[in-house]
């Protein structure tokens, strides 16, 4: 063998190499991708069926039921347009109530359920999340921040 091909040789495996590595971080990268879609989108059925996905919107008011287990619970999370039940099975963080905007992380269950296997509560009475103020908007009504986002 020559030095040029030598030198081609260790190109050729150094390519294939940062390729293979390239591959492997790629599709790490897209089993951690979480995309986020509001109860219209669920409702319109575009949604992965089998992977994970986040929805959002506002917890709908007297919506909230548990049941004898004490962990497992079901709501209604409402885009003001559409809504979803979501069901989820473990303690609810200290901020949920009804009324105040949630995203919840799961699959999509049987007919228009949301199995949740995480729930994200806003942190204080002025922030939302930006995709759950977006989907609200599209929900048709713009809302302002604090009491308005409450649904009576």
């Amino acid at each position: 063998m020559t030095r040029r091909q030598k030198k081609f040789g260790f190109i050729v495996v150094g390519l294939a190499g940062l390729g293979i590595a390239m591959a492997l971080v790629l599709n790490a990268f897209e089993s951690n991708l979480v995309f986020f879609f509001s109860p219209s989108d669920v409702a319109a059925g575009k949604v992965p069926e089998s992977s994970v996905f986040r929805v959002g919107g506002l917890v709908e008011r007297n919506s909230v039921t548990r049941e004898e287990d004490g962990l497992t619970v079901h709501f209604m999370v409402t885009d003001l347009s559409e809504h979803i039940e979501v069901q989820f099975t473990g303690i609810l963080p200290d901020m949920f109530t009804e009324g105040q905007g949630v995203v919840v992380e799961g699959r999509k269950g049987e007919g228009n359920t949301f199995v949740a296997s995480r729930v994200l509560a806003k942190h204080d009475e002025t922030y939302m999340p930006p995709e759950v103020a977006d989907a609200l908007a599209k929900g048709g009504k713009a809302l302002g921040p604090h009491k308005s986002l409450v649904m009576d």
